[in-house]
């Protein structure tokens, strides 16, 4: 296993790894919103998405994957009804096929209002 970082993601927030690589899989921690040169957070869910999947695409880049490797994602929202603002932006970054996703309601930290994870497979 080899830890994947990148000072073009935001740092993690606790006592865990950003990302691992395990073989040909890339496992990232949910990934939240704030800007790495700021920490500060968007205002809307179209704003934090961006800036989650940019965050997202950081540690994938690092690992040597893009958002075209992803097969699977798990995405929590602070509010559900923003569901089709969120999926809006989501849509725009992945191409076919896309990785299959779950997607939950949940209490988030710090007025984040959505975290991803990401399952990536390099391809060799």
């Amino acid at each position: 296993m080899q830890t994947i970082t990148s000072e073009k993601a935001a740092p993690a927030g606790g006592p865990y790894s950003p990302a691992l690589l395990v073989d040909d899989w890339v496992f990232l921690a949910g990934q939240g919103g704030s800007d790495p040169a700021t920490g500060t957070l968007g205002a809307t869910i179209e704003e934090q998405t961006e800036q989650t999947l940019a965050n997202v695409s950081a540690l994938l880049e690092a690992a040597g994957c893009t958002l075209a490797d992803v097969v699977s994602s798990l995405v929590h929202l602070s509010n559900l009804e923003d569901f089709g603002r969120f999926n809006a932006v989501y849509e725009r970054h992945f191409g076919e096929p896309r990785p299959v996703r779950t997607t939950v309601g949940a209490q988030l930290l710090h007025g984040m209002l959505v975290e991803i994870t990401v399952v990536a497979r390099r391809r060799g």
